[in-house]
């Protein structure tokens, strides 16, 4: 069992911010104005040094913060992202982890998480996710699904955490291989991360809901700069077989570390 004050942590400066970030990219007016700001204004300032140099700069954002938002850039993004992820050929596991992603991501996640169970691919459902994991389990008891076939944690805040504090919870119970699902754009950074920690893993994606396209861009954004810092940290490297034995001792590590 995890222990009840990971779940009162105080969120981190760092997903703070990341969260603020976010917030003001989806905001087009919030960024727009500040760039003209910087393309104009040093021809405004009589005295402003390097006018060409400041204007291109802004120029050159304000082009690639468009770009990034037409449909053609976040398709052909979503693409590098899901081409290196295996298929699922329909084999069975211990159990199905689903996820959490947020209140617009788990009416699809339930639905394909419960269609698996129904077909006997696992026989066991473990939801993961701050906020998501308790709901997902609820929505999963009005399918229709056994509550002794169902299991969470509502800890995680992280895709890292996900993977930790699921394996802290399922391993010692001989669950190794699992059905992972998640959304495409996160599938690859949650398939690294779960293989990382011992788990053999089986994706299954779910489909993303209706977004705008500024939250698709942000989504995809946010994917190869979580896979660029998983990578430089290491959290795709497998870890050592002690580790992978006692799963338990990755929450308390988690804990440590804050």
């Amino acid at each position: 069992m995890l222990d009840p004050a990971l779940c009162h942590r105080p969120v981190s400066q760092w997903l703070q911010v990341k969260s603020a970030i976010a917030d003001w990219l989806m905001t087009p007016i919030l960024v727009v104005l500040p760039l003209l700001f910087l393309i104009f204004l040093p021809w405004i300032a009589p005295r402003f040094r390097w006018k060409r140099l400041w204007s291109g700069f802004g120029v050159l954002l304000l082009v690639t913060y468009f770009s990034a938002q037409f449909p053609l850039t976040t398709a052909v993004a979503n693409k590098g992202l899901v081409a290196f992820v295996p298929p699922d050929k329909g084999q069975t596991a211990d159990a199905i982890v689903v996820l959490g992603r947020g209140g617009a991501f788990r009416d699809s996640r339930v639905k394909v998480a419960a269609n698996l169970w129904e077909s006997q691919r696992a026989p066991v459902i473990f939801a993961s996710g701050s906020g998501d994991g308790t709901e997902i389990v609820n929505k999963l008891k009005r399918q229709g699904i056994p509550s002794e076939a169902l299991n969470e944690e509502h800890c995680s805040r992280t895709t890292k955490e996900n993977a930790l504090f699921t394996a802290s919870l399922l391993m010692p119970q001989g669950i190794k291989k699992i059905i992972l699902v998640t959304d495409p754009p996160h599938m690859l950074r949650s398939l690294l991360t779960f293989r990382n920690v011992g788990f053999e893993v089986i994706p299954h994606k779910s489909p993303v809901p209706h977004l705008t396209q500024s939250r698709k861009a942000m989504m995809m954004i946010y994917e190869y700069m979580g896979l660029v810092k998983y990578g430089l940290k290491g959290e795709f490297i497998p870890q050592n077989m002690a580790q992978q034995e006692q799963p338990e001792f990755l929450g308390q590590r988690l804990e440590v570390r804050g």
